[in-house]
């Protein structure tokens, strides 16, 4: 760093996020990070204003879920920090790399109960993989390159920088060069013994499966999974953060495993000799009960991160490394003698499935699941998706045809509504040239609804499918269900005119609640320039099938049937 010129703490700030790469941040301004979005006044970075801090935590999350970039967001102190938490904690649970930058009152008045102050990084340290103060300004560019650094990997994750606005104001040299990208450390991966000892479980086996999880968007490893799974003509399923990572069309995956996993998944994985789970962490959505987890199956265990082996479920072979690393390993070793072929294994499984149990609507009503499967068959390939959370993103998550795990954006660990929304600006500000839609629940939606006024005023093309049926659907099934049809606040029958707001908003929108009308409506929505809705009004009782309760098994899967809808509120 040069002394031939002085900057500020702000300034500095914004020349080390573009030097790392940063295009655009999101977040909304405040006092004690004034003097930062005043240095932001006249820098090239973009800066996207969000109508809520929350939102800006998620749309971090969705540009960085979409893209593998490092997502930014910002926030004043105080209660602008705290707003941050859900979404600073959604990235950790699904190891998503985003650096969070919060101003913080002046550092004499740190720990008076000054106003709008709170002990950020105490909050913060559960959630981030690292939460730092900056308390000189000599630290800054030490601090925040180490943030960048840590947020990417190896395991990627949140990481929080707080300023205070005293740092942020003060003089300091200018950055007038500029620090080389960080260049790659060679992967990590597992000794050849350990590879050795996989494939020889694997030649071993009559009923092999793999599972591939988020690890595999991380690492970018979805070629060489691919080439993997077709080397052994192996059959495979996937977590929800594994969405995507099947080739098109590819017979042998048998769809999303866990709760409300296809049939073939869930039934293959159960019936399993030898498990290749591939950078997943055994979430109980995936494997019910632990302890009847595909209890004849020896697990082979790929992962980053030691600290998941043996967690919850007992492994055989653990392979810890980068997993494109691992997977290519493990080709190359196979490669070198025949490497075994599962094909009629492969083709069994495939028959342990069928269509998706469903509950239609009744005559005169729309279902959600005619409306999502309308929906995938004529959205573009490389669609990006991003699903609010509730019943909605479980049939998505069913039906999605993602071409690459980073089309398919959804809140995986944290189930965190508000997500969907937010997460499709991120995403579209990743990829201005693709299609972006948010598929959002009328509950959620009603959470980040005002970041429709976000999407207006930088003309972000996100097109808003809401599937509306005046319910938290999900807490819904599950009272009818579990808790003997005593449906306590679960009611949304006195939702708005979905489609008049956004209209207020100046976004083009329709509203049907006849499936006659899905084509043309789709086709309208798809083709508008810019960002519109489609409000879909469906039925309140429809549930999402197949469903295996909360700590069972594959065993007491339940694919339900029509439900009557409880009475409206009064």
């Amino acid at each position: 760093m040069s002394q031939l010129a002085e900057s500020t703490g702000a300034q500095l700030v914004l020349d080390i996020l573009a030097d790392e790469g940063v295009e655009v941040v999101f977040g909304y301004p405040g006092g004690a990070i004034m003097p930062l979005y005043d240095a932001m006044f006249s820098h090239p970075i973009e800066h996207i204003l969000t109508r809520h801090e929350a939102a800006a935590a998620f749309a971090a999350g969705g540009y960085a879920r979409s893209s593998g970039r490092v997502g930014v967001c910002m926030a004043t102190s105080g209660p602008g920090a705290t707003n941050l938490v859900t979404g600073i904690l959604d990235a950790q649970m699904d190891s998503i790399p985003m650096v969070a930058i919060t101003g913080q009152v002046r550092s004499e008045l740190m720990g008076t109960d000054g106003f709008q102050e709170a002990d950020v990084t105490s909050i913060m340290g559960p959630v981030t993989k690292r939460a730092v103060c900056v308390r000189r300004v000599e630290d800054l560019e030490r601090i925040l390159r180490a943030a960048f650094r840590v947020a990417r990997g190896p395991r990627p994750g949140p990481v929080l920088v707080d300023i205070p606005n005293d740092i942020l104001k003060a003089k300091c040299p200018k950055m007038d060069h500029f620090a080389p990208h960080p260049v790659p450390i060679a992967s990590e991966r597992p000794h050849d013994v350990a590879i050795d000892a996989a494939i020889q479980l694997l030649r071993g086996a009559e009923r092999p499966v793999a599972i591939v999880g988020g690890g595999a968007r991380s690492a970018n490893a979805v070629h060489i999974f691919r080439e993997f799974v077709a080397m052994f003509d192996l059959p495979y399923a996937a977590t929800i953060n594994g969405l995507g990572c099947a080739a098109p069309g590819d017979p042998n995956f048998l769809g999303m495993l866990g709760m409300h996993g296809w049939k073939a998944a869930n039934i293959s994985v159960n019936n399993a000799d030898v498990i290749f789970a591939l950078g997943m962490r055994f979430d109980d959505r995936v494997t019910g009960k632990p302890d009847k987890f595909a209890r004849n199956a020896k697990i082979v265990h790929a992962d980053i991160d030691a600290s998941e082996f043996n967690k919850i479920i007992p492994v055989e072979i653990a392979l810890r490394g980068d997993l494109r690393a691992t997977l290519g390993s493990l080709v190359r070793r196979a490669a070198q003698s025949q490497p075994p072929r599962f094909t009629s294994w492969a083709a069994e499984a495939r028959a342990l499935g069928g269509p998706l149990p469903a509950d239609r609507a009744p005559a005169g009503a729309m279902s959600a699941t005619s409306v999502l499967d309308a929906f995938f068959a004529v959205a573009p390939p490389d669609v990006i998706v991003a699903t609010d959370v509730g019943q909605h993103q479980m049939w998505a998550a069913q039906r999605q045809r993602a071409i690459h795990p980073r089309n398919f954006v959804t809140s995986a660990g944290l189930g965190s509504m508000g997500f969907g929304l937010p997460a499709a600006i991120g995403a579209q500000m990743a990829n201005a040239d693709r299609t972006v839609v948010a598929i959002c629940g009328d509950g959620g939606f009603q959470m980040s609804l005002p970041e429709m006024a976000t999407l207006r005023r930088y003309d972000i093309g996100v097109k808003i499918l809401l599937i509306d049926n005046q319910r938290l659907g999900m807490v819904r099934q599950w009272q009818e269900l579990f808790y003997d049809k005593r449906y306590s606040h679960t009611d949304l029958s006195d939702n708005p005119d979905f489609a008049a707001i956004a209209m207020g908003y100046r976004i083009p929108a329709q509203s049907i609640s006849d499936e006659a009308d899905l084509p043309a409506a789709l086709a309208t929505f798809l083709a508008t320039p810019g960002p519109a809705m489609l409000h879909c009004a469906c039925y309140a009782a429809e549930n999402v099938w197949p469903l295996i309760p909360p700590g069972a098994t594959v065993h007491d899967a339940m694919n339900g049937s029509a439900s009557e809808p409880e009475p409206a509120i009064a």
